[in-house]
């Protein structure tokens, strides 16, 4: 098992999260291809989104069906300026690389919005730490595992 998803399953077992982490057949490093894989709705998949918050990392769990607003993510969080993260950056706050960032399983905790338009579905499939797995939950466990808080992040695709 990659140590990437070793470090994501030790902290679903920890947190007491019901799911665990999958394989899928191929890579999925996008929603759509995430819901093609497992079978469900685009906006079931909880891309996790690293942005770059006046310097300090914040990791978005947003439905695959939304774009993430950055204006009114910087006034959720009080930050001047929220902009996509560099993949060097991604790496040095998760461990994981673009295309398979799991909201769990970082070197240390990120501050961690969970869109609100999750809670539409009763399960989301999120990110497992590399680009070809997942892992089952619900919008109250990621809120829950995260420490995250429940944000309206964005806008429909």
């Amino acid at each position: 098992m990659h140590p990437n998803v070793e470090r994501v399953a030790r902290a679903l077992r920890e947190s007491g999260a019901a799911g665990e982490v999958v394989e899928l057949p191929e890579p999925v490093p996008t929603a759509k291809a995430a819901a093609e894989q497992v079978g469900c709705e685009v906006g079931a998949i909880a891309n996790s989104l690293i942005f770059d918050a006046d310097g300090a990392p914040l990791l978005v769990l947003t439905s695959g069906a939304h774009r993430v607003d950055t204006a009114k993510v910087a006034a959720l969080v009080g930050a001047a300026k929220v902009k996509r993260a560099r993949p060097e950056f991604v790496r040095e706050a998760t461990g994981q690389a673009i295309g398979g960032v799991a909201p769990v399983g970082h070197p240390a905790p990120v501050r961690t919005l969970v869109d609100e338009w999750l809670a539409k579905y009763d399960q989301v499939w999120a990110a497992g730490g590399i680009p070809h797995t997942v892992f089952p939950t619900s919008y109250d466990e990621l809120l829950r595992i995260t420490g995250g808080e429940s944000a309206d992040v964005g806008m429909d695709e």
